[in-house]
């Protein structure tokens, strides 16, 4: 099946590829590891005590190895999903137990009222996003453009969550979705190896659907105004997490551009210039953020 080529509007470094067909195997691979934990770092001043002569350089070879070996093993486990289940058993449960939450969890808890996003903006800058409007759940009937729902078919469609925030001064709007999918871990990780592999995230044909709710700063945030996007796959739980800004006046935006793009230094498009990349991915990391944190109270047992 030949895919349609993508609107001319929206070009991004990476062609689209007309012969990638939606339904061939998808690629396998190791599965990636996601860690928000930084590595504790090593205080250079602190110098080990000798141990001799011959031995000093030796012991504090050692000592820089130990600590930054323990530094990688710390950001590891912050980066699981902090529910204290270890071995195969214990990631089976939080795999289903994330599963459930779209409707275990409220929606306050998913999507709260604000969110503080502290360095979250252009050079460090402090940001704050207020909740103006949630979509009521539903299926993913007309809920993503065509090319984006063929991506998103391998892993099924079993609850989608959107909800639209604004910043503090209500000049931007940004929605962000949570697609929870009937997938399970091995399916999770095929399609985040093949969004990884074809880098099917930076295509701007395959950007997600603002949700523009009437009486709201986002009244008039449609398809014509998404200015930057972000998609990401897991791998721990059968969840995509997704967002897409824009301006709140409703203008239109003819180079949209990936969130981690427009947040390089030195780039200068629109959305870069504006911050948009940075509202994007400010939002969609903390309600991640929060959905990982969510997983404890759903997977501990009674007492």
């Amino acid at each position: 099946m030949r895919m349609p080529s993508p609107p001319a509007r929206r070009p991004t470094e990476v062609s689209p590829d007309p012969s990638l067909s939606w339904s061939a195997t998808p690629p396998s691979g190791t599965r990636p590891v996601v860690s928000f934990g930084k590595p504790e770092g090593y205080d250079g001043d602190a110098r080990p005590r000798p141990l001799g002569r011959r031995g000093a350089s030796q012991a504090a070879a050692a000592a820089v190895c130990l600590v930054l070996g323990l530094g990688l093993i710390s950001g590891a486990v912050t980066g699981s999903w902090l529910v204290g289940d270890s071995g195969e058993e214990g990631s089976r449960s939080t795999f289903a137990a994330a599963g459930s939450l779209w409707h275990s969890v409220p929606v306050d808890q998913l999507f709260p009222p604000t969110v503080q996003g502290q360095g979250a903006g252009p050079g460090g800058a402090d940001r704050t996003w207020t909740r103006i409007a949630v979509a009521p759940d539903s299926g993913c009937k007309d809920a993503f453009d065509p090319l984006l729902r063929k991506a998103l078919a391998p892993v099924g469609c079993e609850r989608l969550l959107r909800a639209t925030y604004t910043d503090a001064t209500e000049s931007y709007v940004t929605t962000v979705g949570l697609l929870f999918t009937t997938a399970d871990a091995q399916g999770m990780t095929s399609l985040a190896n093949r969004f990884r592999k074809e880098r099917l995230d930076r295509r701007s044909d395959l950007m997600p659907l603002p949700y523009a709710a009437k009486d709201t700063p986002a009244a008039h945030f449609g398809p014509e105004q998404r200015a930057a996007w972000t998609v990401s796959v897991l791998t721990e739980a059968p969840v995509v997490v997704y967002a897409v800004s824009g301006w709140a006046d409703g203008r239109t935006v003819d180079d949209p551009q990936p969130a981690g793009d427009a947040m390089q230094s030195g780039a200068t498009t629109a959305p870069a210039q504006a911050g948009l990349g940075n509202e994007a991915q400010g939002l969609a990391d903390r309600v991640e953020r929060g959905l990982r944190k969510n997983v404890r109270p759903a997977t501990e047992q009674p007492s």
